[in-house]
């Protein structure tokens, strides 16, 4: 016999699906306990239409936890916990207590079960995901921090992210100009260079010394020859 499930029956199928039947297994056993029923035209007809509004339910359920997983997706919960000189916290911070946080921060409210995770022992942060929709897995940021550090934590990542990290290939104002270089001995140019003959430079000495009653050269030798 054909029949209709209205429940899910082991090696047979499940509920919604048309399935063929012993005739006695039909009568005796699935139809009277409300199990099944006769796939008559009728039934054909409304099962049609009622597999029809499950599926259009389904979608609608569907998209909702999709939205959901979205909104819920990169939402950072803080925790702050007792713990040991090594990390390890005294206790834990438990999936119910990730759900109650969730639904604190964001107004969603999913069962712990959907947490894929299992309690959380240590100081740390953690990328804990949850079974929401089939589009995108969320992936929830748990931080959890020593107790009394809370204020700490909060103002470092505040300084953390006022702060600007120059780099300093890109301090300053380019600039395409050479500096003056430092002249040497062997930078002058000795054919853009005026050179003086020598008995020139003598005679301005001479003459200096004239003006400022100065003996130079020779005559200042004759002169110490004379007087010795």
């Amino acid at each position: 016999m054909k029949v209709i499930l209205l429940q899910d029956i082991y090696k047979h199928g499940v509920a919604g699906e048309i399935v063929d039947v012993a005739d006695g297994f039909a009568r005796n056993y699935l139809i009277p306990r409300g199990m099944a029923r006769k796939a008559t035209k009728g039934a054909l007809t409304s099962h049609k239409k009622l597999m029809e509004q499950v599926e259009a339910r389904r979608a609608s359920y569907d998209n909702m936890l999709n939205d959901l997983a979205r909104q819920i997706d990169g939402t950072e919960l803080l925790f702050e916990r007792r713990a040991s000189p090594t990390g390890t916290l005294y206790g834990s911070v438990t999936t119910q207590e990730i759900a109650d946080s969730l639904m604190e921060a964001t107004g969603v409210d999913i069962n712990r079960r959907r947490i894929s995770q299992q309690s959380l022992r240590e100081v740390g942060k953690f990328e804990v995901a949850v079974r929401l929709g089939n589009e995108i897995s969320p992936i929830l940021n748990i931080i959890i921090v020593r107790e009394g550090e809370m204020e700490e934590f909060l103002q470092a990542r505040e300084d953390a992210a006022a702060g600007e990290v120059v780099d300093p290939a890109e301090m300053g104002e380019p600039s395409n100009e050479l500096p003056e270089p430092i002249m040497g001995a062997e930078d002058i140019d000795p054919e853009a260079t005026e050179v003086m003959p020598k008995s020139a430079v003598q005679k301005a000495i001479e003459e200096a010394a004239e003006e400022s009653g100065i003996a130079t050269g020779v005559e200042a030798l004759e002169t110490d020859e004379e007087e010795a």
